[in-house]
């Protein structure tokens, strides 16, 4: 039996929601290559006060007018931009669809504000950044700057920085032939998040004498 009662949410993370966040884009550049897909999940704690992934909200994502797509980005992701089953949305609509589930989860969760988890995390947050700023939204439930990054977290963890690499150091199941969408991506960086947190907190009831 643990000595203390589990942590709460909002005192974990000084009032933030950690939601892991991937995009995938049409190059490196978020300032002029076109944003065509996006997806996260909300981390939350269960019973016993460990971490779990949440429910994914995800879009599709129409490239905005004057956008640059490299064909090499393409062929790393396989989107194909003239397939109609994509269901892709314009910029604002897919923000929208997505900030909403966030926004939901941070009022569910007790929390402020979300705080974006990625593996590379300046790299989604700059092309979401990017996003807002063209739209002119105005109910970003993210931080503006900061974040957690699972690059570093799973460095210390396990001594590996590649995301792949790293999700079969913490033991769980990578499969090749799905990575490079966003959904995939999220899934895995949420479970390798968990890992590394839940891995801490078991160290840390184990510290306690509990």
């Amino acid at each position: 039996m643990e000595n203390s009662p589990p942590p709460r949410m909002p005192e974990r993370f000084r009032g933030f929601l950690p939601v892991v966040v991937d995009v995938e884009t049409g190059g490196f550049d978020c300032t002029r290559h076109a944003l065509l897909e996006i997806a996260a999940i909300p981390i939350e704690l269960d019973d016993d006060g460990y971490y779990v992934p949440g429910e994914v909200a995800t879009s599709h994502v129409e490239p905005y007018e004057g956008s640059e797509i490299d064909p090499k980005s393409l062929e790393i992701t396989g989107i194909r931009l003239d397939c109609l089953l994509r269901g892709a949305l314009p910029e604002r609509e897919a923000l929208d669809h997505v900030f909403a589930k966030v926004r939901a989860a941070v009022k569910r969760n007790g929390c402020q504000r979300a705080i974006l988890v990625g593996h590379n995390a300046h790299f989604d947050l700059g092309f979401l950044n990017a996003a807002v700023s063209r739209v002119g939204h105005k109910r970003n439930p993210f931080h503006p700057f900061s974040t957690f990054d699972t690059v570093t977290l799973a460095g210390m963890a396990y001594g590996q920085t590649v995301l792949s690499r790293a999700v079969q150091a913490a033991g769980l199941a990578w499969d090749g032939d799905q990575a490079h969408s966003a959904v995939y991506d999220t899934q895995r960086t949420a479970e390798l998040f968990c890992a590394v947190l839940n891995t801490w907190r078991r160290f840390s009831v184990k510290e306690s004498g509990s």
